[in-house]
């Protein structure tokens, strides 16, 4: 991805950002489509395991001096004592692995100039869509 955009997108001066999701080209996030482990009279099962290259973010910092995007990762878990703990993780990733950032709603079009698109004033269909 182009530094110039990121650049844009999180800003000149090194500071964090809200919520984002980091698509990298490579299979760099695991994650469990359930309970880690579930027992049942006495067998334990494991949830199986989705690899994809969406990084999910808590906060990103672009760090221009490293050619670096830095993603913090916050886990929230209960500890056997029953104290709630957040676990973080700090991911560091090139940003020539980089091949998109999505971001919730339209708020970072006005770092790079842009209005959001206008909505349409009627619905509008492809064409071959069944309608009815």
């Amino acid at each position: 991805m182009d530094a110039g955009l990121l650049k844009q997108l999180f800003g000149h001066a090194k500071g964090w950002h809200g919520p984002c999701v980091v698509l990298v080209n490579a299979e760099t996030s695991v994650k469990t489509t359930g309970p880690d482990s579930i027992v049942t009279g006495g067998v334990k099962s494991y949830a199986p395991r989705i690899t994809s290259g969406r990084v999910i973010a808590d906060a990103a910092c672009y760090h221009p001096d490293f050619n670096s995007l830095l993603v913090v990762q916050r886990v929230k878990t209960k500890h056997h004592t029953g104290q709630d703990v957040v676990l973080q993780t700090l991911v560091a990733i090139d940003i020539g692995h980089v091949v998109g950032v999505e971001f919730e709603g339209l708020d970072h079009l006005a770092d790079l100039g842009l209005k959001a698109p206008p909505l349409p004033e009627k619905q509008h269909y492809a064409a071959g869509t069944l309608v009815g």
